[in-house]
């Protein structure tokens, strides 16, 4: 079986007769990750993304933390309210002591496969004026739009708020605070018949769109002429075929489900490390220019031959390592200076130091991500 770099952590308990059930299990799921991915991991179906209703509105019934009287963006329309609900006559001087109301954002998430007429949704609320707290308050009824201008409104959102972080009190939920007003779908099929498949932009390359439009070739019209074409390297257009686009379901989900050999995705070289944690994690082939690195009286080489020892550059021989570069190609990969750091045990800060550096000096030739 291929190598495809696919890491499996299993944390093994020790019990009679378990062990060749624990194999024959890891067995299983190495060799299932490992040869191939299913098309709906790495690419999405573009006019399926979720969508966001947003709004602005008043949280009431503060216990003396909201924005108070002096906040003009909030005491306007608490005043609209009064004046359409209850009194038309009130003046915004009037509201000059209140604490008990906040201004605030709105935003719900819809769901990727949409959402009906009725259907709650959660509302995310935040404060943006000098409120201290939102807890124990009440969203005001309130209509939610699109995110466009000029959107019309398409829920209306009302209810408790929920602190989920009591150290940043001024951010809650309403849970299903949001109903909807009118059917929300996703578009999938254009006017032209066809769908678009959106690479994921950690394996999107000209490569990866090529294969994947061969897989749906090869799929969904091994006999027939192509339907499927990449358009540049996230994108792949898919015509569907006329007899299936009244209900395309069974033709999609055949594609979504489909299986594309992980020899075939390009994932790119890529490093990424959480230096909270130490760890470092790699995809690809990463590869390191010829380079020496010296930290602590320690010198890693990647160049082959090593260098001489001169006068102005003796060679440090404690701690020296110059077999980084297996393949004699005058320079090494990442995965080659990883060992050498296990058998150096050079400490994981360091590690971290030693590639970051290679990254900025142009040696390390990935992306490099820290989180």
């Amino acid at each position: 079986m291929q190598n495809t770099g696919s890491i499996v952590f299993v944390r093994s308990v020790r019990r009679p007769g378990s062990l060749a059930v624990l194999t024959c299990a890891l067995t299983m799921i190495i060799c299932t990750s490992a040869q191939a991915a299913r098309v709906q991991d790495i690419a999405r179906l573009k006019g399926a993304e979720s969508s966001k209703l947003v709004g602005m509105g008043l949280v009431v019934g503060l216990n003396g933390t909201g924005d108070g009287g002096k906040f003009l963006p909030a005491m306007r329309p608490l005043a609209a309210v009064i004046e359409r609900l209850i009194d038309p006559s009130v003046v915004q001087e009037e509201l000059k002591d209140a604490k008990n109301v906040a201004l605030v954002t709105l935003s719900a998430k819809i769901p990727a496969h949409g959402i009906r007429d009725g259907d709650p949704i959660d509302v995310h609320v935040a404060s943006i004026g000098p409120a201290k707290s939102l807890e124990g308050g009440r969203l005001f009824i309130v209509p939610l739009t699109g995110p466009l201008p000029n959107s019309k409104a398409m829920a209306f959102a009302e209810g408790a708020v929920v602190i989920q972080d009591k150290a940043n009190p001024t951010t809650g939920i309403v849970p299903k605070g949001a109903q909807l007003t009118a059917n929300i779908f996703s578009q999938t099929i254009d006017r032209h018949g066809r769908i678009q498949l959106v690479i994921r932009p950690q394996v999107a390359s000209w490569p990866m769109a090529h294969n994947l439009a061969s897989l749906i070739n090869g799929l969904m019209s091994p006999d027939g002429p192509n339907i499927a074409r990449a358009i540049d390297g996230k994108n792949v257009l898919v015509h569907v075929p006329p007899a299936e686009r009244v209900d395309p379901a069974a033709f999609i989900s055949q594609i979504m489900q489909a299986y594309i050999d992980h020899s075939q995705i390009n994932t790119g070289a890529r490093v990424v490390i959480n230096e909270k944690t130490g760890t470092i994690v790699m995809t690809g082939d990463v590869q390191i220019s010829p380079a020496i690195v010296s930290l602590h009286g320690l010198v890693i080489t990647t160049m082959t031959p090593t260098p001489p020892p001169t006068p102005e550059a003796p060679r440090v021989s404690r701690d020296t390592f110059t077999t980084v570069d297996p393949d004699q190609r005058g320079g090494a990969n990442l995965a080659a200076l990883l060992q050498a750091f296990n058998q150096l045990k050079v400490e994981g800060k360091d590690r971290i130091d030693i590639i970051k550096q290679l990254h900025k000096s142009g040696k390390l030739h990935a992306e490099l991500i820290l989180e």
